[in-house]
């Protein structure tokens, strides 16, 4: 029986479908939960997708994170959940205080649409670990505030704890920098996913649903949403909340000791 994993659906989403399309592909069995509930069905893991919550009134996922749903959410992921934000679902956790840093205007003032790449920064978590160490991925971006920002400090710390999960990157898989193309916002040393301390809540800029399929112009997405079902049933057959299983397994597999 496939893994149950939530899509939340706010007023003003427009990637939920995509979502629960690509979650699908990767194994799941969606669920929409409707912001107004504060209930999550018992689902393994939580994905927010991207789109304009709110119609982005005020600035993007301000006002989401006061949301029935989002209550659920953050108890949730307080007790050890999966959960992933993609684009405005990023948006919304940062906001929320789930995850470190604020997504600002974009360094163009411009809204942004376009293929990008990225490179996995680590590949022993819940939402990357089927991600080959080193590999350049590609995903569209799509959004107007998307700068990541935090401060030296904040910044400083999260290189070190390594919670940069994603950054932006040339073909070479170089870091791209704030004014370089390859580096599509401006975000502060070219990061386009963070995840938390606990390893738990996670997200990124890109969206893995839009790069779902080779006919889609590259299904590099399904690395990450496959990473994220994997773990999701793990945790709902009883294993390590954060996927010490999964992750310890990537880890194998990325030194070449196991099969």
């Amino acid at each position: 029986m496939s893994v149950r994993v939530g899509v939340v659906v706010f007023p003003g989403s427009n990637c939920d479908t995509d979502t629960v399309w690509a979650l699908s592909r990767a194994g799941a069995e969606p669920v929409e939960l409707w912001h107004e509930h504060a209930d999550l069905g018992g689902v393994a893991a939580v994905v927010l997708p991207g789109g304009f919550a709110y119609g982005d009134y005020l600035r993007a996922g301000v006002i989401a994170r006061f949301s029935p749903v989002m209550r659920a959410v953050a108890g949730y992921a307080a007790d050890g959940g999966l959960v992933l934000g993609i684009c405005n679902g990023f948006q919304v956790l940062a906001e929320a205080g789930l995850l470190p840093g604020a997504l600002l205007r974009n360094r163009s003032l411009r809204f942004v649409c376009r293929d990008v790449a990225i490179r996995a920064e680590r590949v022993d978590t819940c939402f990357t670990h089927r991600v080959p160490a080193g590999r350049v991925l590609r995903m569209p971006v799509a959004h107007g505030e998307g700068c990541y920002y935090a401060d030296a400090a904040t910044l400083d710390a999260l290189e070190r704890d390594g919670q940069v999960l994603f950054r932006y990157v040339d073909d070479d898989g170089n870091p791209a920098g704030v004014e370089d193309r390859e580096n599509p916002n401006g975000s502060l040393r070219a990061i386009a996913g963070v995840i938390n301390a606990a390893g738990n809540v996670a997200g990124l800029m890109p969206h893995p649903e839009r790069a779902a399929d080779a006919l889609l112009g590259s299904d590099d997405g399904m690395l990450v949403l496959r990473s994220l079902v994997e773990a999701a049933a793990e945790r709902a057959q009883g294993g390590s909340a954060t996927g010490d299983g999964v992750a310890a397994r990537a880890m194998t597999m990325a030194t070449g000791t196991g099969q």
